[in-house]
């Protein structure tokens, strides 16, 4: 941990270690459900893999995170301390939603709007057999312009490269719609209507994609 607040008061002592610039956004991708080094970084793009690291040694000293070794695997899960702290989250994420509602450009992320959203497929809605969605946004550089979802009946995986496999739906989306659409201000259907998103495939795919995927964690939060 870094400097100390010089204080015995426990909310001093608790901060020491959590206001540290990105350790509640680790601890929110460990209760989301990443594990391994790489999905972690996936949920969180823009902290770099040595600051990573750091916090999760400094969240292993706490005895928040436990690390745990399996031949050549590594994984990291919460304890029962870390464990203690989702509703402290899910409170932070519901005052952020009521309080704090507006999106710079900067927050505008697609390749962190797709991991979110690949973690929350309903394989029970989706075709029993491989599907694909090829996200598209017109007006992001190239590098980050096309993505693919791949959903299978076990799993779900997002491609930066096309992974060869023939498209089921073609989302095409202004980046600040899919993202209010998925954090729960606007509707798929307004998104269609207005021509921010548009979906190409067959009629019964195209209709039934929003219920693909369930809803955001704190979509249902009321505004004021």
């Amino acid at each position: 941990m870094g400097a100390t607040y010089g204080q015995f008061c426990p909310v001093a002592k608790a901060m020491e270690l959590l206001d540290e610039r990105w350790t509640m956004l680790v601890i929110r991708e460990l209760i989301a459900g990443s594990r391994r080094f790489n999905d972690l970084r996936r949920g969180l793009p823009r902290m770099s893999p040595t600051l990573l690291s750091r916090r999760l040694q400094q969240l292993n000293a706490a005895g928040v995170v436990e690390r745990r070794e399996s031949g050549t695997e590594v994984e990291y899960e919460l304890t029962a301390a870390g464990r203690e702290l989702q509703p402290i989250v899910v409170a932070l994420g519901a005052w952020g939603t009521r309080w704090i509602p507006e999106l710079g450009d900067r927050d505008l992320d697609p390749k962190l709007l797709l991991w979110d959203m690949h973690r929350s497929v309903d394989h029970g809605a989706v075709p029993a057999r491989r599907t694909v969605l090829q996200f598209r946004f017109p007006s992001a550089p190239a590098k980050v312009r096309d993505w693919w979802l791949v959903i299978t009946p076990s799993e779900a995986d997002i491609c930066d490269v096309d992974p060869g496999h023939d498209v089921d739906v073609l989302v095409t989306a202004d980046l600040r719609c899919l993202t209010d659409v998925w954090r729960g201000e606007r509707t798929w259907a307004s998104g269609l209507r207005s021509g921010e998103l548009a979906f190409q495939g067959p009629e019964d795919l195209r209709r039934a994609v929003p219920a693909w995927f369930r809803q955001f964690a704190f979509a249902a939060v009321p505004r004021p």
